[in-house]
């Protein structure tokens, strides 16, 4: 199968995912093999909730949306354009899913099929529903692919390398595990956004996008501000009060009780506006409701620092006060050619 058919193949799984949406799912008559997939998928986003609790409607919908906009033509030739995918014999690609959030994994499972090798599909727990059906819908446009996709519910066997996402404990399990074979392991990271006060409320009202969306348990989420020495968040509470409906959401409202419980137990010093806490902290991990922050004097001192602490951190939010920073409101919605950890998939699959 040449590079150009698995490119349209998924073009047309964009377009097939471009139907859906939060307040105006449509069903568009000339998107491939509706007749068998459309009313589906529209009950199995309905169910996913069923399927775990922390994936509501919304935040299906919206992972949906952001691959239907990465899934264009202009994108996959965009990304695939700066590669020499040479046609081989496929290896055989394990890829152990994470289920923190929905599709988490489907970057990586792109990645395997579009460089021409067999994927073979571990998913979590947490997310078995979503991919298997994507899976289904692209086999069904191109049935040459039905041999280069299986999924596995028990012990992966006969593989050739292996991309793993996991929390760090089980990052070392992985390590061990596979240490006889070309690996991608992926552990806990962060996100941290950068202010400096001079932030306008639209750019602090996109920030509650990069801290709220998927309640927070993406990698990807801002978990932890970096602000000057002096400041006043009151504009940032003023700004995030659009996001105030996430308390309702009994998961998320469990979490911040619990977790704001916790804190005063422990006199920490807390500001708190009803739906989320924060809480002056150096590690970039917090619990879910809740965001960290640190007071910096020195910017410079503080890119010093960031730098040093990259193998933590995906994401860094700011103005074009830091290099390499992502805008306001748009962690989640990466390119294609913005690769997890800062690790090229695609140049990994070229050389196992």
């Amino acid at each position: 199968m040449t590079l150009e058919t698995k490119k349209s193949v998924f073009v047309e799984l964009g377009k097939f995912l471009s139907q859906f949406s939060e307040n105006n799912t449509l069903k568009n008559p000339a998107v491939l093999h509706n007749e068998t997939f459309f009313d589906a998928f529209v009950d199995l986003i309905q169910l996913s909730q069923s399927h775990n609790g922390w994936y509501t409607p919304e935040n299906v919908y919206f992972s949906i949306q952001s691959w239907a906009e990465a899934l264009t033509e202009e994108n996959l030739n965009q990304w695939i354009s700066s590669y020499t995918i040479p046609n081989q014999e496929p290896k055989k690609v394990a890829l152990i899913l994470a289920g923190n959030i929905p599709l988490v994994g489907f970057h990586d499972f792109l990645s395997v099929l579009i460089t021409g090798n067999n994927v073979l599909v571990k998913t979590s727990s947490n997310d078995q529903h979503l991919l298997p059906f994507l899976a289904k819908y692209i086999i069904v446009v191109q049935p040459e692919l039905a041999g280069n996709i299986t999924f596995v519910e028990g012990k992966l066997e006969n593989f050739d390398a292996v991309i793993a996402t996991g929390s760090n404990n089980t990052a070392r399990y992985f390590e061990y595990y596979f240490k006889d074979k070309p690996s991608i392991i992926r552990k806990s990271r962060n996100s941290v956004a950068v202010l400096t006060g001079n932030e306008t409320k639209e750019q602090l009202t996109a920030l509650g996008e990069d801290i709220f969306r998927y309640f927070g348990l993406g990698c990807r989420n801002v978990s932890k501000l970096f602000v000057p020495k002096g400041y006043s968040f009151v504009p940032f509470f003023e700004a995030i009060f659009a996001y105030q409906d996430v308390i309702h959401y009994e998961k998320y409202a469990n979490n911040y009780d619990y977790n704001k419980a916790v804190f005063l137990m422990s006199n920490f010093k807390l500001l708190d506006n009803g739906f989320l806490t924060l809480k002056e902290d150096q590690s970039h991990a917090s619990p879910i409701s809740s965001v960290f922050y640190e007071f910096y004097e020195d910017i410079n001192e503080l890119k010093t620092r960031l730098e040093s602490e990259s193998e933590l951190l995906q994401c860094i939010v700011a103005d074009e006060t830091i290099e390499n920073s992502v805008a306001f409101g748009q962690t989640q919605n990466p390119r294609l050619w913005n690769y997890a950890d800062n690790i090229d998939t695609i140049s990994f699959l070229l050389t196992i």
